[in-house]
C-alpha cells in the first residue's frame, strides 16, 4: 500500500465545473458514514473513477469540455439509454418528459410491434421515439412486476457452506451429490423450507486457488469442482475402468484425511481427482437423448458459454490471468481467440460439457427439495464480483471499469476501508446495453435457484470504487441506476417464479431498504446486530423485528452462536493479534453483550431447554432459545446456521486474516473440533433437538 500522500481537499473545495460533472456522471463527492458526519471524497478519487468511464479531466480546459460535452448531450437527447415501465405503475418520467406528438413504436421481446408503451407484457423490449422535429432515439424498455411475490408462507431452514459438509461419499469436499441428499433429508425429516449454500459460482483455476467462493473467475455460471462425478450416467461406461477405481481410492483417502485426520479442505486436490475423473468421462460418447439435451443447453447459452469455455481453455495453455496472456488473446473477438478456439476446440468442448453436467446436478438438487416439501428449495449466492483475471472480467471487459477494485470506506471495524479486488461493472456501459450481463447472470442463477441472496444487496445502488494503486480511503461511491437494477432483477426473480434475498447489513445509505422493501426483495436481520439504535440501544424485542427478512443468529462471516456465547470469538481473535483494544475490555464488552441477550430470553421464558427437558445442557438451551426467539418474530424466513445445530465453534471465515486462519476450508465439526459427517448430521440428538425447539416455537402466534 503506497504512503499516505498531501491532504486532499475537501469536497466543497473541489472546482465547481468538477463537482458538477462528478455528479453527472454519478460520481460521488463526498458521502455519510452516519446521519451526522459527512466526509469529503479525494480529488484522486473522484477524477480517477471518471478516468474510469472514459472522462477526461487531466486539465480545467478538459474538465470544462467534458462538462460542456455531457451537458449538451443530455439536453439534445429524447430518451435514457434504459426506461423502466412498473406494471400499474405511473407513466415513467422519461415518457413524460417527451416532446407533444411525438410518436413511439415497442418492438417487444415477445416478437410484437406496438405504437404506444401503455399495458406491455413484462420482459426487455425495444423503444424507438420520433419527435416531430424528426429527431429519433432507441431505447431498451423494461416492463417489471410491481413487486415480487412474498415467499410461499412461513418457513425455516438450513444454511451451510456446501464444501465443509462432506458425506462418506464425497471427494474431500460437499458436492451437489451431498445437496441433494441434505435437501432431500431436511425437507422430509425437519419440516426445512429451505437450505443456503454458499456461492458456487466458477472458480479461478491454477494452485494454490482462492479458496474464498466470493472471489469467483465467472458468477454466470459454475462450479464443476461440485459435481458428484458417480452421479453422472457416462460414469458407468468410462474406458479406463481400472484408472477411475484409482481415482476413487485416491479421493477415499482425501475424505478420510479431512474426517479422520483433522486435514483441511483441500480444493485444489479435489479438483485435480476429478478433473482427471472427468477427463476419462469426456472420453464416452453421449446417448442420443443425453447428445440432444447437451446441444440444447449449447444453444441456449450461445456465446456466453462459448466464452466462457474459451477461457477456461485458454487458462489451461497461458495461465489463470487474461492479463498475462499474448496481447492477442485478451480480446474474445479477435482473429487471433478465434483461431485459438478452432484450435483448442476439444477442450473448448471439456469445458462446456462441464458446465452443462453442473447445471443439470444443481437443477436436480432444486427438484428433490421441492419434491420433498420445501416451498422455497436451494437459496443460491450471488457474490459481489468476479475476479480480474478471471472468465468475466475477460468475456465482458468492455462492461467492466479499468483500473477500479471494489471495497469499502472506512469505518468503526476497519479505520482503513476495505479494498475487495473485484472490478465494479460502469453504470453507463450497463445501461447502453439494457443491463444485459446482469439479465444473462440472473437467468443463468434461477435456472436452479428456488431463491437468491444477493451479497451486499447495497451495490444495485451504489458501489466503493477504489483506485488501483491507492488505498481503500481514496475512493469514493458511484452510483447505479437503482431502478433498472431492481427492475431487472424483480423481471427476472419473478419469471423464475423465485424468492430474492437482500444482504443488507451494515451501513446501508437511506432510502435502500425501502426501495427493496417496496419490490418485495427480502432483508438481512442477524440477531446479534438487531438493537433499538434509534432509541435505548438495547436488543430489540422480537414484535418489533421487520417481517420483510431472513432472520438468523449467525453468518458465514460472524462467530458460532455457541463462541459468540462462551467468548470463544474474542480468544480467537486475541491469539492472531487482531484485537484493536485491550483484551480485558474487549472480553467485557462482549460478555456485556451477550448478558443482555440472555436476559432477554430468560425474560420471555425461552430458556427451558427442549420441550421442558432440565437436563438440557446449558449452551444447547442457550442456543435452541436464540432460535426460539427468531420465531417469535414475525420474520418470513428464519435460518439455522449448520454449525449452531452441532455445537462448532469455529468461524467459516474470520474477515482480516488470509493465511492466520484456515478461511473457507474447515468442516462442519462439534464442539470437540471433530467433524461431522452428512450422515451423522441425520442421526445427531442434538441437532433434533434444536429443530424439535424451532417447530414447537413456528406455532407461536407473533405479533
Amino acid at each position: 500500500m503506497p504512503a499516505a500522500g498531501p491532504a486532499e481537499p475537501p469536497a466543497e473545495d473541489l472546482p465547481e465545473d468538477l463537482t458538477r460533472l462528478a455528479a453527472l456522471h454519478g460520481v460521488a463527492t463526498s458521502y455519510r458514514p452516519s446521519p451526522d458526519r459527512t466526509v469529503p471524497a479525494s480529488v484522486t478519487a473522484v477524477t480517477l473513477a471518471l478516468a474510469a468511464l472514459d472522462v477526461d479531466t487531466s486539465t480545467p480546459v478538459a474538465v470544462r469540455a467534458a462538462l460542456d460535452a455531457r451537458e449538451g448531450e443530455l439536453r439534445a437527447r429524447l430518451l435514457p439509454p434504459t426506461v423502466v415501465v412498473w406494471s400499474g405503475g405511473p407513466e415513467p418520467a422519461a415518457l413524460a418528459a417527451l416532446p407533444e406528438g411525438t410518436r413511439l413504436r415497442v418492438d417487444t421481446e415477445q416478437g410484437e410491434s406496438r405504437e404506444d408503451a401503455g399495458r406491455l407484457p413484462p420482459g426487455v423490449h425495444r423503444l424507438t421515439a420520433t419527435a416531430p422535429d424528426g429527431r429519433t432515439a432507441r431505447a431498451h424498455l423494461i416492463v417489471a412486476p410491481d413487486r415480487l411475490p412474498a415467499p410461499p408462507g412461513r418457513s425455516h431452514g438450513l444454511l451451510v457452506q456446501l464444501y465443509s459438509l462432506l458425506s462418506r461419499r464425497s471427494w474431500g469436499m460437499g458436492d451437489l451429490g451431498d445437496l441433494r441428499e441434505l435437501a432431500d433429508w431436511a425437507g422430509r425429516a425437519l419440516g426445512a423450507g429451505f437450505v443456503q449454500v454458499n456461492p458456487l459460482h466458477a472458480a479461478v483455476p491454477g494452485a494454490p486457488s482462492d479458496p474464498s467462493p466470493y472471489r469467483p473467475s465467472s458468477r454466470r455460471f459454475p462450479d464443476p469442482v461440485h459435481l458428484r462425478v458417480e452421479d453422472v450416467p457416462e460414469y458407468a461406461y468410462v474406458t479406463d475402468p481400472e484408472r477411475a477405481r484409482t481415482l476413487a481410492r485416491e479421493a477415499d483417502r482425501l475424505r478420510a484425511a479431512v474426517l479422520d485426520d483433522g486435514a483441511l479442505i483441500d480444493r485444489d486436490a479435489v479438483w485435480e481427482l476429478k478433473r482427471g475423473a472427468l477427463d476419462l468421462l469426456h472420453e464416452v460418447p453421449l446417448g442420443p437423448g443425453r447428445r440432444a439435451a447437451y446441444c440444447d443447453y449449447l444453444a441456449e447459452q450461445g456465446t456466453a458459454l462459448e466464452d466462457h469455455a474459451t477461457w477456461c481453455a485458454l487458462a489451461e495453455v497461458h495461465g489463470p490471468d487474461w492479463h498475462r496472456w499474448p496481447e492477442e488473446l485478451r480480446d474474445p473477438r479477435s482473429a487471433a481467440t478465434d483461431r485459438a478456439r478452432t484450435e483448442l476446440m476439444d477442450r473448448v468442448d471439456f469445458h462446456s460439457r462441464l458446465t452443462w453436467l453442473t447445471d443439470t446436478q444443481l437443477t436436480a438438487a432444486q427438484l428433490t427439495a421441492r419434491e420433498a416439501g420445501m416451498p422455497v428449495g436451494i437459496v443460491h449466492d450471488l457474490a459481489v464480483g468476479v475476479h480480474p483475471g478471471g472468465a468475466d472480467a475477460w468475456a465482458q471487459r468492455h462492461h467492466f471499469a479499468r483500473g477500479m477494485s471494489v471495497g469499502a470506506p472506512p469505518d468503526a471495524f476497519n479505520a482503513l476501508g476495505q479494498d475487495w479486488g473485484l472490478p465494479p461493472w460502469r453504470p453507463d456501459r450497463l445501461a447502453d446495453s439494457g443491463y444485459a450481463p446482469f439479465r444473462a447472470l440472473l437467468r443463468g442463477l434461477f435456472r436452479y435457484a428456488g431463491a437468491l441472496r444477493v451479497d451486499h444487496v447495497m451495490g444495485l445502488f451504489r458501489l466503493w470504487w477504489v483506485p488501483e494503486g491507492h488505498p481503500p480511503t481514496q475512493g469514493t461511491y458511484v452510483h447505479y441506476d437503482a431502478e433498472a437494477m431492481l427492475a431487472v432483477l424483480v423481471l427476472e426473480a419473478t419469471r423464475a417464479g423465485a424468492v430474492v434475498i437482500g444482504e443488507d447489513l451494515g451501513t446501508v445509505e437511506p432510502g435502500v431498504r425501502e426501495a427493496l422493501r417496496e419490490r418485495g426483495v427480502l432483508g438481512t436481520s442477524v440477531l446479534w446486530f438487531e438493537r433499538d439504535w434509534t432509541g435505548d440501544g438495547r436488543p430489540l424485542p422480537p414484535e418489533r423485528w421487520r417481517a420483510d427478512c431472513l432472520a438468523t443468529a449467525t453468518t458465514h462471516d460472524l462467530p458460532s452462536t455457541a463462541a459468540r456465547l462462551t467468548g470463544e470469538h474474542v480468544e480467537l481473535r486475541d491469539r492472531l493479534g487482531l484485537l484493536t483494544r485491550p483484551l480485558e475490555v474487549e472480553r467485557a464488552e462482549a460478555a456485556a453483550d451477550t448478558a443482555e441477550w440472555l436476559e432477554v430470553l430468560a425474560r420471555l421464558g425461552l430458556l427451558d431447554g427442549t420441550g421442558g427437558d432440565a437436563g438440557t445442557p446449558a449452551e444447547e438451551a442457550e442456543i435452541q432459545a436464540v432460535h426460539r426467539f427468531l420465531l417469535r418474530t414475525p420474520a418470513r424466513m428464519v435460518g439455522i446456521w449448520l454449525p449452531d445445530a452441532v455445537g462448532d465453534r469455529r468461524p467459516q471465515n474470520l474477515p482480516g486474516t488470509w493465511d492466520q486462519y484456515p478461511n473457507w476450508r474447515l468442516p462442519v465439526a462439534d464442539a470437540d473440533g471433530r467433524p461431522v459427517t452428512l450422515e451423522d448430521l441425520a442421526a445427531s440428538p442434538r441437532l433434533h433437538a434444536l429443530i424439535d425447539a424451532v417447530r414447537e416455537q413456528g406455532g407461536h402466534r407473533h405479533g
